[in-house]
């Protein structure tokens, strides 16, 4: 599939065609000339940066309506005063991330792949969500059947591991994933997931004591979930057991 192809009817057709990449920045080499891309956003915070930052890349002759009204700051496109010590901390932060471009994500595609690995290795009845390597070198999404999600959060809080059962953005809802219910997955399976992201000081330590903690969470919350109770003896029906 070629992105090139994707974008001619947006050329064709005067469509300024702007990517949130907020979760690429650091992962994937972008050149935004060959993508086609006329605005490009990201978040420093994604890339060890500071919280409160961002960026915005327009391309030359792009034309866009003044955001805040004011003064005449960041080519006035937006007024006030510039948050110079969070711009400082982005742009070395940005720095920083791609010269180790690399070795980092060699380090978070093999953290990611031992994590899925070794939780379908000690784990039943569990779904990977999305391709197996075709996603970002941190990121894994697991459904883990007859269990809910949230239960599976607080239980891991309670073990000082930080996850979601969705994207950041929609931290604190209590509804499943979209998009796991756009690709076709059940709302019980979909309330069921758990995503992780791993980042650089991260160590393989500290996913074998993740899964030593999913592992017992997840057989306490099944063991509570009449639903589990009930698949198990239909399984057990079917083996004469």
């Amino acid at each position: 599939f070629s992105l090139f192809a994707y974008a001619i009817p947006f050329i064709e057709n005067n469509i300024i065609f702007h990517t949130d990449s907020v979760q690429a920045i650091g992962n994937v080499r972008i050149d935004v000339q060959k993508l086609n891309i006329d605005a490009l956003s990201m978040s420093a915070h994604k890339f060890y940066g500071p919280k409160g930052i961002g960026a915005l890349y327009v391309k030359e002759g792009i034309k866009f309506d003044k955001l805040q009204d004011g003064g005449h700051q960041e080519r006035d496109k937006r007024a006030g005063t510039e948050n110079v010590a969070g711009i400082v901390g982005l742009g070395t932060a940005i720095e920083r991330i791609y010269e180790n471009f690399d070795e980092y994500n060699e380090k978070l595609t093999n953290l990611r792949d031992y994590y899925i690995k070794s939780v379908e290795e000690k784990i039943p009845y569990i779904r990977l969500n999305g391709h197996r390597t075709k996603r970002l070198p941190g990121n894994s999404n697991i459904s883990f059947k007859f269990i809910e999600g949230e239960a599976l959060l607080l239980n891991l809080d309670f073990k000082g591991i930080c996850a979601s059962t969705g994207s950041a953005c929609a931290s604190g809802s209590m509804n499943p994933s979209h998009v796991l219910l756009a690709i076709g997955l059940p709302h019980e399976i979909a309330h069921g997931s758990l995503r992780i992201t791993i980042g650089e000081e991260n160590t393989k330590e500290d996913i074998d004591y993740l899964v030593e903690c999913l592992v017992e969470i997840v057989q306490k919350l099944r063991n509570m979930s009449p639903l589990y109770e009930k698949y198990v003896k239909t399984i057990n029906n079917e083996k004469g057991e």
